[in-house]
């Protein structure tokens, strides 16, 4: 059974951060932006780490030896090109021994507006028995992470657990994912969910083109 974390069901100032990242006038800043998906990134990467394993280690200091409680593996994280890289960024800033993977996805649309998700591009380390963790800030219908995850895992390799973290993603996508990859050991964690999802596959309130707001207009 796949396991769901909503945090904007949690007081914190978290829920600042996805209310900045939403706001029309704010967004105008790309900088802003793309700082407020990095510290989404940030602050799910925390989270996440709360589930991982540790071992105990010794720390020399200056005055003695203490105990502390350290990652047993480093985790492997993913994204997809180009929207991913802040919040991708931000899951590094925090696991910053962590082994990387990047995928490119897009969908691509035809003259009688009817879409396909096409995947071109993948570079990824050996994911047998690791943490894989892939961050993506808008879930739609849940298909392009499903086709990223296939196509990272190539049907040989079984990661450990699978992480997906996405900012704002559709009820729809949600469920999508749930059936589609209920085989597999998978935990999701969202900053918020929405109920609409348009006819183009748009997430309603959502939080617009994240690709655009943080890296400007693509010409196609």
């Amino acid at each position: 059974m796949i396991e769901i974390h909503n945090l904007e069901l949690h007081d914190s100032l978290f829920n600042e951060v996805m209310s900045e990242i939403r706001d029309a006038e704010i967004q105008l800043d790309r900088m802003r932006f793309r700082r407020n998906l990095e510290r989404i990134g940030e602050i799910m990467a925390y989270e996440i780490s709360k589930t991982m394993e540790y071992d105990t280690r010794e720390v020399v200091t200056p005055l003695g030896v203490k105990e502390v409680r350290v990652l047993k593996e480093q985790p492997v994280l993913a994204t997809i090109l180009r929207a991913g890289l802040p919040f991708h960024n931000g899951m590094l800033n925090m696991f910053d021994k962590a082994d990387n993977a990047f995928i490119a996805a897009y969908r691509k649309y035809d003259k009688d507006d009817d879409s396909e998700i096409r995947v071109e591009y993948f570079s990824s380390p050996d994911l047998d028995d690791r943490v894989l963790i892939v961050c993506d800030p808008l879930l739609a219908t849940g298909e392009s992470l499903k086709k990223t995850i296939d196509g990272l895992l190539g049907g040989e390799m079984e990661p450990k657990h699978i992480h997906i973290a996405v900012a704002v993603a559709s009820a729809d996508g949600l469920e999508h994912l749930k059936r589609s990859m209920s085989r597999m050991p998978v935990t999701i964690w969202v900053g918020s969910i929405d109920d609409e999802l348009t006819a183009r596959a748009y997430v309603v309130p959502g939080l617009g083109d994240a690709g655009d707001l943080a890296f400007g207009a693509k010409h196609s």
